[in-house]
């Protein structure tokens, strides 16, 4: 007997050693958990071991189940050394005591607080610091076919005015449509959308102590601006796939729409050709095509951008001076690889380092992009086209996020109040001053 528990304490010891033999240094959890990303992360962190030595485990986590995972694991204190999350995490993880603000205001500052987009550091604003540090987003677009502006002496679409200008020169149905508007109430996209227009004239429903503020005048210019472009589009319940049908077909001039577009319209993507032209491998509406990302109205000169932003939180369990190593890794000397996950999705939201300002652009245009087919942006599209994309990180926001109101924002979002009542607005229903009157109201009670 005392051989056989001999033996047994022996193996328990053994595996116990081997177990943590075989531990990695970090875990680091993300959402990006598609097989091909997946590939590409873990082949960053063999690369940032083989620089320091430290080993990471890479842990796939599906967004829609991050928000439980994470407050489960704090609460058992065994969260991950890094998180990489989305910008709805960032400010409540930081007040829950789930994030480590200090350690990720320390990497901002030493790889550079002027070498990343101000609008991606200000929606992490948290302390006089930041919660997390900004890695990666996209800016919600509006894409126009600039031969058409070029040629009617139009200006580019960077105001509601220019935009209203230009409806009124090449709206010309049905061959072409000025516009095409989110008018499909229950579709998020229509949220994302008509909040991408507030914005722009400066219209954010919440304010800081989570009380609904809007001003009415603000509010009704950016009504009327929406109404006039759901009338220069086709009659329907309009969304993402009727705006992309028609302006693939040639037959739309605006539209608005993420850059997930940018390899589409270049015929790189077989399930979402061009029809421009019999070839839906046919580059010319991408060589036609430009894009906005900021624009403004008439009370907000300065506009804004519709921005989805991610960031790499080093939380309150971690191995501090290891997991800020990794994250200043996979922002500077790996950084390449963290846009080339999903290079179209994902603009860098740093330009460049301290040594060269637009180091990371550069290299990020380069990166392939595409389904089908593989091309690199600066293939497609003009320098002064891509940095224009970039530059809307610099401004951009989202409703609630500077004012720690996320949640309330989201609330507001998910009720569809302004979905409903603009469309019912477009539809004539009522006038201009009832909507925003019964706007109002609606939000009042949520």
């Amino acid at each position: 007997m005392k051989i056989f528990n001999s033996i047994l304490n022996f193996v328990v010891l053994l595996s116990l050693f081997m177990s943590s033999a075989i531990a990695a240094d970090l875990r680091f959890w993300t959402t990006e958990h598609q097989p091909a990303r997946m590939a590409k992360q873990k082949a960053m962190a063999e690369a940032y071991q083989s620089k320091t030595g430290i080993s990471v485990e890479v842990i796939p986590v599906e967004e829609k189940d991050l928000g439980t995972r994470a407050t489960a694991a704090y609460a058992a204190g065994d969260l991950p050394d890094v998180i990489y999350h989305t910008l709805q995490y960032v400010l409540p993880w930081a007040e829950a005591g789930i994030l480590d603000s200090e350690s990720a205001t320390d990497v901002v500052y030493e790889l550079g607080k002027k070498t990343f987009g101000y609008g991606a550091l200000k929606m992490a604003g948290f302390g006089g610091g930041y919660a997390a540090v900004p890695v990666d987003g996209w800016t919600q677009m509006v894409v126009y076919r600039k031969d058409l502006f070029l040629a009617n002496g139009l200006q580019p679409p960077t105001s509601y005015e220019n935009i209203v200008t230009a409806i009124k020169k090449l709206h010309n149905p049905p061959n072409m449509y000025g516009f095409v508007a989110a008018t499909k109430v229950d579709e998020n996209f229509m949220s994302q959308v008509l909040e991408h227009v507030l914005l722009a004239n400066g219209v954010n429903p919440v304010n800081n102590e989570g009380k609904i503020q809007i001003d009415d005048q603000k509010l009704s210019e950016s009504l009327k601006f929406y109404r006039t472009i759901a009338k220069a589009s086709p009659p329907g319940d309009l969304y993402w796939k009727q705006s992309r049908e028609l302006y693939f077909a040639g037959k739309a001039a605006m539209i608005i729409w993420s850059p997930f577009i940018m390899d589409e319209l270049a015929g790189l993507r077989d399930s979402a050709p061009p029809t421009i032209n019999s070839d839906p491998k046919s580059r010319e509406l991408a060589s036609k095509t430009d894009f906005i990302t900021r624009f403004s109205g008439p009370s907000n000169p300065d506009g804004a951008a519709w921005g989805d932003i991610r960031y790499f939180g080093i939380t309150s369990d971690a191995d501090t001076v290891k997991a800020m190593d990794f994250v200043k890794f996979c922002m500077d000397d790996g950084y390449m690889n963290t846009l080339a996950i999903a290079p179209e999705g994902k603009f860098p939201v740093r330009k460049g380092n301290l040594s060269d300002s637009e180091k990371f652009v550069k290299g990020w245009a380069k990166l392939p992009v595409g389904v089908d087919r593989k091309a690199p942006l600066t293939e497609l599209y003009g320098a002064d086209v891509i940095n224009n994309i970039v530059a809307g990180l610099e401004t951009a926001n989202r409703w609630g996020v500077r004012e720690g109101q996320l949640s309330m924002a989201s609330k507001i979002i998910n009720s569809q109040v302004f979905n409903r009542r603009v469309r019912e607005y477009i539809d004539g229903v009522r006038s201009l001053s009832e909507t925003v009157r019964l706007i109002k109201s609606d939000l009042n009670r949520i």
